[in-house]
């Protein structure tokens, strides 16, 4: 006979009130700000997580993003505005804004972790969790590695007239050959010189 009243499939229902409502809202602030993070600044997933709240900062006038890259070589990135925002948006959900000198990107719930969202995500987490998983929700069914929305970054930037000394020193390459390969202007047949040619 099945259960009736209120304590009925009790375990069953979706958690629901106030704080049940700011998980969803958090988490999605969440993806939003990695996600923009990653996209707009071609950053690698070891990068990304090694940002904190204090590596935001002005320099002349602009503000930029200190990347702690590959051989521990910093460099300084102006920082995207719609990355900002989504920033600004993120952490004034987490509550972690005054932690200057903590994890920038930490968990939402953690469960695997024991509950302890203080600590920063894995590169692996993030891959998994973040961008794999919403970009099948966006419809994208193509695999995908983290590098590739790296390398899609660059390759924006430079189709849309960047020059590829300042990507190469966007990216952090140590060698311009390097970032040559994401250089795909050659490889497209509308850019031939049989189009630019008239009589």
């Amino acid at each position: 006979m099945p259960l009736t009243g209120p304590s009925a499939n009790a375990h069953d229902r979706p958690r629901s009130g106030p704080s049940a409502r700011i998980s969803v809202i958090q988490t999605k602030k969440w993806v939003s700000a990695i996600t923009a993070c990653v996209c707009n600044h071609g950053l690698r997933l070891d990068e990304l997580l090694k940002l904190r709240p204090k590596d935001m900062h002005q320099r002349q006038g602009v503000i930029h993003l200190r990347i702690r890259g590959k051989g521990n070589k910093t460099r300084y990135v102006p920082a995207h505005p719609a990355a900002l925002e989504t920033i600004d948006n993120y952490l004034g959900t987490a509550g972690h804004r005054d932690d200057a000198g903590g994890p920038l990107f930490r968990p939402v719930k953690n469960p695997s972790g024991g509950g302890d969202t203080e600590k920063a995500l894995s590169p692996s987490g993030v891959y998994r969790r973040v961008l794999r998983k919403y970009a099948k929700a966006a419809g994208i069914a193509a695999e995908f590695s983290p590098h590739s929305l790296r390398a899609t970054a660059a390759t924006n930037a430079l189709e849309n007239g960047a020059d590829i000394a300042q990507v190469q020193t966007w990216l952090g390459h140590a060698n311009i050959a390097t970032t040559r390969l994401y250089d795909r202007r050659r490889s497209r047949s509308e850019d031939s010189p049989t189009f630019k040619i008239w009589y």
